[in-house]
């Protein structure tokens, strides 16, 4: 995810969370059923299925080939997020803030839920992945700095038997040297320690995203069917 792109996702889910918030200040409970409700209820719904796209087509070499010819697979999976994203948004505009039956809370509750998890997959995953390639090229270079301290050590130790002061002076220094480079190696070691747990961590979290996003469908589904089957109110 380039900067830009980090930039549009992270303010959109910040507008998501800001609206779905909204149900403490306000509450309209016919909404849903309005025209306008439920125009952004389907627009929601159908920008809901965009996002099969892309694992659809990832996972079906087929389908990849002749996919990937027109269209790369960092833009669908952009237009994963994006889609996935703006159809959450609006159908949390489509409630109306109104949380009252257990089918419409489980179906908010859980489509947030596979918004968040999507965008630590998306976001926190390749950052951390970078975080560790990034450090572990500076750890790389600091253990050969480590060497070469060490080695500078070594022919200066020989100076402290020589009766010139310059010998131990040389030897305290490279000592020091020697400590703030290892005090260095052991904190990138460290943070490489914690990054990979991290990214264990977020690992699982797109396991839990699929699991997340095939419950999302079932219960978008019942709620279509509860919709149709009870009547669209708005109609005549």
């Amino acid at each position: 995810m380039n900067e830009r792109e980090r930039i549009v996702v992270t303010g959109t889910l910040a507008v998501l969370v800001v609206v779905w918030l909204g149900f403490l200040v306000h509450r309209s409970p016919r909404f849903a059923g309005s025209g306008v409700g439920a125009a952004f209820g389907i627009a929601g719904a159908l920008l809901m299925l965009v996002p099969l796209a892309y694992p659809i087509i990832k996972r079906v070499p087929f389908l990849l080939a002749r996919v990937s010819r027109h269209v790369s697979m960092a833009s669908l999976l952009a237009a994963h997020v994006y889609a996935g994203i703006a159809g959450a948004l609006l159908g949390i505009l489509h409630t109306g803030h109104k949380f009252d039956s257990a089918l419409g809370v489980a179906l908010t509750t859980v489509m947030l839920l596979v918004v968040v998890s999507g965008f630590a997959v998306r976001y926190l995953l390749t950052y951390v992945r970078d975080e560790i390639k990034d450090q572990l090229l500076l750890l790389q270079t600091a253990r050969g700095d480590l060497d070469s301290a060490w080695g500078i050590l070594e022919n200066t130790s020989y100076a402290t038997s020589s009766p010139l002061p310059s010998g131990p002076t040389q030897t305290r220094g490279a000592n020091r040297e020697i400590t703030r480079i290892a005090d260095y190696v052991a904190d990138l070691e460290y943070s490489i320690r914690m990054h990979e747990f991290f990214k264990r961590w977020f690992a699982r979290t797109l396991n839990a995203h699929i699991v997340l996003s095939v419950s999302f469908y079932l219960l978008l589904a019942l709620h279509i069917g509860s919709g149709i089957y009870f009547g669209l109110r708005w109609l005549p």
